[in-house]
């Protein structure tokens, strides 16, 4: 059973569009909004004075949670969809199609890379929009296409990395490439937080640089992750957006990019927007996103960060938490 296709058709702006035709193909033609705000390949390196694109914000409070609010249900994927092991239990699946049903369209919204996610949807049956790479790239897991993507700027990236060293001592970094067949580059030391996402090691820093990159992960041998990312956030003030990702998981991304500013861009491709979307998560880098949404939901197994600015709590990823809501509100 195939998780919930997107269906880029642009909607009415003063409310959200109609439920699709169950056999409405996926993104096969592209309506007027999405083909306006696709901007072709991926570009070079953002210029260091260019602003990316930002999600509109909006003022609590915000409205509960009920069936008649949200046409579309975007979800992180680790801690949050998925189960140990990348997997989606028959309830989770159940419930995604209960939402279809009522006309809601999904979004996976992840801080994985194109490259180091494109088999998992697939394996999932998934064939809408995928937001990937901590907003930084949006990607249509239907064609197989890269939507629009922004890098880190490379000079910045290591300019970033010699600051936060000047305050933490030596860190061990990696690199995701730009691009839907980029790697992941781990010099030596660094050790993947995702034992299952595939990375090529490189014989010296140096070698990270070697092209357009989404992002920098940073690990320290003695920090806490909460205490890296505290660190980072100060030292690179102004030159790279930092975030917590997961244990074992803080990154550098492009200045001004997160989760919500990649969700907000895939959302306007199917003509929806804040007020229209239920959101889930369980890191520090899903609060912009919850924060975005009309309704955000944490996951009991939340860090700390993102159950203080959650409207609601549901249960542990690995006791359906999703399943519950989307049953309450679609049901």
């Amino acid at each position: 059973m195939a998780l919930l296709p997107a269906h880029p058709s642009p909607a009415p702006p003063e409310a959200p569009p109609p439920p699709p035709h169950p056999h409405t193909p996926v993104l096969a033609q592209p309506g007027p909004a999405q083909a306006d705000a696709q901007p072709g390949p991926a570009q070079p390196e953002a210029q260091a004075d260019s602003a990316p694109w930002r999600a509109p914000t909006r003022e609590r409070p915000r409205p509960a949670a009920d069936r008649r609010t949200y046409g579309l249900v975007a979800t992180d994927l680790d801690g949050t969809l998925l189960r140990a092991g990348d997997r989606v239990s028959a309830r989770t699946r159940a419930a995604l199609e209960l939402a279809r049903g009522a006309g809601a369209r999904h979004i996976v919204v992840t801080g994985r890379p194109v490259p180091g996610v494109r088999g998992l949807l697939a394996a999932l049956g998934y064939e809408g929009i995928a937001v990937c790479g901590q907003g930084a790239q949006v990607y249509d897991a239907a064609s197989g296409h890269m939507l629009s993507a922004l890098t880190l700027d490379r000079e910045t990236a290591a300019t970033a990395l010699g600051k936060i060293e000047a305050e933490t001592g030596a860190l061990y970094a990696a690199v995701d490439q730009d691009g839907a067949d980029g790697h992941t580059l781990i010099e030596p030391g660094y050790r993947m937080a995702h034992p299952t996402l595939p990375a090529r090691p490189v014989p010296h820093r140096d070698a990270l640089w070697e092209r357009p990159i989404a992002k920098v992960l940073v690990r320290h041998p003695e920090l806490t992750d909460d205490e890296l990312a505290a660190t980072a956030r100060s030292a690179v003030d102004g030159l790279a957006t930092v975030t917590m990702a997961g244990p074992g998981t803080v990154e550098l991304q492009p200045l001004g990019v997160t989760k919500a500013t990649g969700l907000a861009r895939a959302a306007e491709l199917l003509g929806l927007g804040p007020a229209d979307t239920l959101a889930f998560g369980d890191m520090p880098n899903d609060v912009p996103m919850l924060q975005w949404a009309a309704h955000g939901v944490a996951m009991a197994n939340s860090h700390a960060e993102l159950l203080a600015v959650a409207d609601e709590i549901t249960t542990s990823n690995e006791e359906d938490g999703v399943a519950r809501v989307l049953e309450r509100v679609y049901g």
